[in-house]
């Protein structure tokens, strides 16, 4: 049971004063595994994604900023990569927790959350 999240992020680069960088900014694709089901964690998706987008940049730039240890600009959300049989059990957490989810189910809620930006993979991609 596998899944991450797919994040792109632009990393402002730092140099020293005597030296010039260009671009400033570069643009890179951050992974992050998921949390399982019902474990800490496991609700990023609801905490920090609106239908398929980041819904709060500013705590989406602090916390890739914990990912990369760069100064970091923007944060998009590209997608939950994850197999089938993380599918499932998200669905069966969401489902067993409805009080988190204002009682909706779980197609509703990823829906909600992620709209299309989930793509299950089998457990070789």
């Amino acid at each position: 049971m596998r899944a991450a999240y797919v994040f792109r992020v632009t990393v402002r680069l730092r140099a020293r004063e005597d030296v010039t960088v260009t671009p400033a900014t570069v643009e890179a694709v951050v992974e992050v595994d998921a949390a399982e089901p019902g474990e800490e964690g496991w609700l990023h998706f609801r905490d920090s994604l609106w239908h398929g987008e980041v819904n709060d940049q500013r705590y989406a730039r602090d916390l890739a900023e914990s990912w990369v240890a760069a100064p970091v600009e923007r944060v998009t959300f590209s997608e939950l990569r994850l197999d089938a049989a993380y599918r499932t059990a998200l669905e069966d957490a969401i489902e067993a927790h409805p009080e988190a989810f204002g009682g909706d189910g779980a197609r509703e809620v990823l829906h909600r959350h992620l709209g299309s930006s989930l793509r299950v993979v089998d457990e070789d991609g």
